[in-house]
């Protein structure tokens, strides 16, 4: 055997959004790709702001010595400070360089938390439906994810996150703006959520950290505001990553920040520091944080995400989908016809529409939409969507 036992296992059940991805493209090399409709990956494709490209310029032509060497494992102390600015503005909170690890976008940042946090047997709750590389990352430091259903809306069901949390529970990972759902998870539900974390890691007599993903922060429609998530628990982790916000996901940069409250803070900040570096990563990529160390807070015009959204439902609702309209990031969640999402996925690509089946998220008999294409895509996969959900 190549690999070991647990990769071929994990091989056989790899994502879904890959691997409608990688068939997309042998339809498209077949059809052409302006005959395919392809709604499978989160790749943003609006360009990065023109601040950001001058930045990049400016970043490019320093001639100061030393800029592509080896650095602190946390990352060049002017791009923390410049970020800790920020975020304490956006979060209302005293941030310091000193609480922030700059890593490998958000994948990085969750791969940090969970290597630094977890013991082997130890649990991470995740909500369904949920991106499925959770699921891995738990996998990749011994942990085990354990998965709470959330309700008909795709909200957090605080009763089932209650009776799944247990002795082992180490933390708690939430993903709002969500993906696959589009749903952001209201202050109440989460002010609540907090204090269930608090009251079992009293009982249990072990700290359960709140992990935050929060790639799709700014993305979000109908003037709704992100909830604060280090207002509603002490030992609240951020991971979030400039991918969707500045429109950089092949750059990896992301970040984690640590609550100023969270219990042993000097420890985790000392552990995740020492993970970044022994985990590969060694530090996030130094020509990018001299960039972004320029443009704090800089951001895409999302309102072109707002009118593909708007755009996707009017044509989904009039061919008969049943939808929750999606109040962020930039996915829709449709409930598949007939109930078979493989089948149903299916139809859509003999329609030349690609989609990915709600089971790679943990939940079967839903389909997942990305808008983050442009309208003449959407315009033209309309009819396709009509088709397929007659039968």
């Amino acid at each position: 055997m190549g690999v070991s036992q647990n990769i071929k296992t994990t091989l056989e059940r790899a994502s879904w959004i890959r691997r409608m991805f990688e068939e997309g493209a042998e339809l498209k090399a077949r059809l052409g790709a302006g005959n395919v409709y392809d709604f499978t990956l989160g790749n943003p494709d609006l360009e990065p702001p023109p601040r950001f490209k001058e930045a990049l310029v400016e970043a490019a032509r320093d001639p100061s010595p030393g800029l592509h060497g080896y650095m602190v494992n946390a990352g060049l102390l002017d791009c923390r400070q410049a970020l800790a600015g920020h975020l304490s503005t956006m979060y209302q909170l005293d941030l310091s360089a000193q609480d922030l690890v700059l890593t490998c976008g958000a994948a990085g940042a969750l791969n940090v938390i969970l290597k630094a946090i977890l013991d082997p047997g130890d649990e991470v709750i995740i909500f369904a439906p949920y991106f499925p590389e959770y699921l891995f990352y738990a996998d990749n430091h011994g942990g085990t994810a354990v998965v709470v259903e959330t309700d008909p809306s795709f909200q957090l069901d605080l009763k089932a996150l209650q009776k799944a949390l247990s002795p082992r529970t180490k933390a708690v990972l939430i993903n709002s703006p969500n993906n696959p759902t589009g749903q952001v998870y209201p202050a109440p539900a989460l002010m609540e959520m907090g204090h269930l974390l608090k009251q079992h890691g009293e009982q249990a007599g072990r700290v359960i950290y709140l992990v935050a993903d929060e790639p799709y922060s700014r993305i979000l429609y109908d003037r709704l505001e992100l909830p604060n998530i280090f207002s509603v628990y002490q030992n609240t982790l951020l991971a979030t990553s400039f991918s969707k916000d500045l429109s950089i996901p092949g750059e990896r940069l992301g970040l984690v920040a640590v609550s100023p409250r969270a219990a042993h803070r000097e420890e985790l900040l000392a552990g995740l520091i020492l993970v970044n570096r022994t985990l590969g990563f060694v530090n996030a990529p130094a020509f990018m944080q001299r960039v972004v160390a320029k443009v704090p807070g800089l951001s895409v015009d999302f309102t072109a995400y707002a009118r593909r959204r708007d755009l996707l439902a009017q044509i989904l609702q009039e061919a008969g989908y049943r939808f929750v309209n999606p109040q962020g990031a930039f996915y829709f969640f449709p409930e598949a016809p007939g109930g078979d999402d493989l089948a149903f996925v299916n139809r859509l690509k003999q329609e030349n529409i690609l989609a990915v089946p709600g089971r790679g998220f943990g939940r079967a008999g839903y389909f997942r939409l990305a808008f983050c294409v442009a309208e003449s895509v959407i315009e033209q996969a309309a009819p396709g969507f009509i088709k397929a959900a007659r039968g």
